[in-house]
């Protein structure tokens, strides 16, 4: 996993507004489906796309998965554009 599935992930604002929904505690898929007009599979196919590019994880409780937004790729990302940008290589 390398910055560019982080990005690639980031790109579809979809997948934004779940990392912005999972910002406020863990979600099934069926609540975060909830609040857009795609069908189930459209929902699965971003939440592995965002858990491929390791931006969440899910855990199994029962019959249901819930999402958790993982921030340090996204930690990861910041240090690396910190270091763009000319900041102290101590913090990366």
């Amino acid at each position: 996993m390398g910055f560019e599935d982080t990005f690639k992930a980031l790109s579809d604002p979809t997948r934004r507004q779940i990392l912005q929904m999972l910002r406020s505690g863990r979600k099934s898929a069926g609540e975060i489906g909830e609040q857009f007009g795609l069908t189930g599979a459209t929902i699965s196919h971003h939440l592995n796309v965002l858990k491929g590019a390791g931006l969440v994880s899910d855990e199994r409780e029962g019959k249901y998965i819930y999402y958790t937004l993982d921030t340090s790729v996204v930690e990861d990302l910041m240090a690396w554009l910190m270091q763009l940008r000319g900041g102290n290589d101590d913090e990366a």
